[in-house]
């Protein structure tokens, strides 16, 4: 029995057990190539998966075969990247300019695959594969609860920007096909009705999957609707003139043309509009908004507590291969995210709103292509909620039930509880740029810079890499970026928010 504890507390302190293949006289697992730096002695994977006295390795909610294929993976990693964030990124370069908003969005994304080879590397020295239990690792049961309280708001905020957006944009679809008015009383033309509907008929069975490779198919469908979404995007931009006309459906065509015509020459005399400002693009501004430019940034690219789940289930897992799924994820995004920006900046300039598809539609809320590109929207990040919220199920299964075996039971409870909060959420919310804004502060820094880097630098072994070592020395300046992020984000927020600038943007 002390030899028992000796070995798990060693396992504890610096993240390896040198005794555990010889104590137990279990053969040492053989590793492909590229792990061989991250495993030297070959069977530390092994602890976590050990066979019990009788011979069978108990089965945890956590322990599933991995089946998934490489390019499943990145359809359900990229749909985990891609959300409703790509809406708010137009209205982030129209506040940063076009050469900073580059910048900054070349930074996060490279900052992002270096935290993910962190937590890869960390994953092979230890053999898991679960961010919570990683946080054990580094630091006991107060680092399990960290991640899992990190993972949870993190997921539950995306979830929310993603309901949120159904509750806004079904209802506009919905008008535009029965042509109804806009003020209309309808219960079906009601968001709050329509986000309960959809979260009971299309997101709960399918987030009832017992895993998450079972939902590639839909991932790769939800990235399609992005792809149309952009495209529409590009075309839109040789379309609308700037400035543009806004529509009104109380006048006739002509009457609306010269009414908007002349009210707008009024507007921009008075000094409420700068028409010349509104239609140049700008490379670099600096404004009262730009403050939620990097949290929104971060927002958009956090997909780490989706990582190490796809992980586990990817045929044939190793750290390379994972890498290259998660750059290759990372990039296809990264170019999705910079084009859409761009170009839904270029079309509006200094008018475009915090959500891009609420600009199109005060042109013309019956475009024929913008109603499809919001049913594409609509059903990217519909489909998008299952996959974000696995994570959160598992967090909480780490910090509640650790030692139960799968139940059908509790994986729906869990399921039911979670939509039911998240749903009352959206319907109360404010606005999306506020989820967008502080939970972008909070724990998307938590989950991008400081954890990896700190549960890096615990688990790594002193002998292997000393803390003077430049692998080390480069993660704690990373935890260090991100608490400053994290300081200097909220900071920006809570001040703007204080002089009442923030939930004027919100209600732009």
């Amino acid at each position: 029995m002390m030899d028992s504890s000796q070995s798990e507390m060693n396992i504890l302190s610096n993240g390896k057990s040198h005794d555990l293949g010889d104590d137990l006289g279990v053969p040492m697992k053989t590793f492909p190539e590229e792990d061989q730096f991250d495993d030297p002695e070959g069977g530390l994977e092994n602890e976590e998966f050990l066979p019990t006295a009788d011979g069978k390795k108990p089965i945890r909610f956590t322990d599933f075969e991995g089946k998934t294929s490489f390019g499943m993976s990145v359809f359900n990693l990229g749909n985990a990247i891609m959300g409703s964030g790509i809406l708010g990124l137009a209205y982030a370069m129209a506040n940063t300019g076009i050469l900073l908003f580059w910048f900054l969005l070349t930074a996060v994304a490279a900052l992002s695959s270096y935290s993910i080879h962190l937590l890869l590397k960390s994953s092979g020295i230890v053999g898991i594969r679960a961010y919570e239990q990683l946080g054990y690792r580094a630091f006991g049961t107060p680092g399990k609860m960290a991640a899992g309280i990190a993972i949870t708001l993190q997921n539950i905020g995306a979830m929310s920007s993603y309901l949120y957006i159904v509750k806004s944009e079904l209802p506009l679809v919905i008008q535009a096909f029965l042509k109804a008015e806009p003020n209309s009383d309808l219960w079906y033309t009601n968001g709050n009705y329509l986000v309960i509907m959809v979260s009971a008929s299309i997101i709960l069975p399918l987030a009832l999957m017992k895993q998450l490779g079972y939902l590639g198919y839909t991932s790769g469908f939800s990235l399609s609707c992005m792809v149309f979404f952009l495209s529409a995007v590009i075309y839109k931009k040789f379309q609308i003139p700037c400035p543009f006309e806004e529509y009104s459906s109380n006048s006739t065509a002509a009457l609306h043309s010269l009414n908007v015509s002349s009210h707008g020459h009024d507007e921009y005399n008075n000094g409420l509009v700068h028409e010349e400002d509104d239609c140049y693009p700008r490379l670099f501004t600096i404004n009262s908004q730009t403050a939620y430019t990097i949290p929104i940034l971060a927002f958009a690219f956090v997909c780490h507590p989706e990582v190490l789940p796809i992980y586990t289930e990817l045929r044939n897992p190793t750290k390379k291969k994972m890498q290259k799924v998660s750059n290759l994820s990372i990039l296809v995004m990264y170019t999705m995210y910079f084009l859409a920006a761009l170009f839904g900046y270029l079309t509006f300039k200094g008018r475009v709103e915090p959500e891009l598809l609420h600009t199109y539609s005060r042109i013309d809320p019956y475009d024929t292509l913008i109603l499809c590109v919001r049913v594409a929207v609509l059903t990217a990040v519909t489909l998008t909620v299952p996959i974000v919220l696995f994570p959160v199920r598992r967090a909480i299964q780490h910090m509640i039930f650790p030692t139960k075996s799968f139940n059908w039971l509790r994986h729906i409870a869990i399921a039911l509880i979670l939509l039911t909060f998240i749903n009352m959420l959206v319907i109360f919310a404010p606005n999306i740029l506020g989820i967008f804004g502080f939970i972008g502060a909070t724990s998307a820094p938590c989950l991008i810079f400081i954890f990896p880097a700190v549960f890096y630098i615990r688990i790594v072994p002193k002998e292997d890499e000393p803390m003077n070592s430049t692998p080390k020395i480069l993660a704690a300046c990373f935890a260090a970026l991100g608490v400053s992020f994290m300081v200097m984000s909220l900071s920006f927020i809570i001040i703007d928010w204080s002089t009442g600038a923030g939930m004027a943007a919100g209600g732009h």
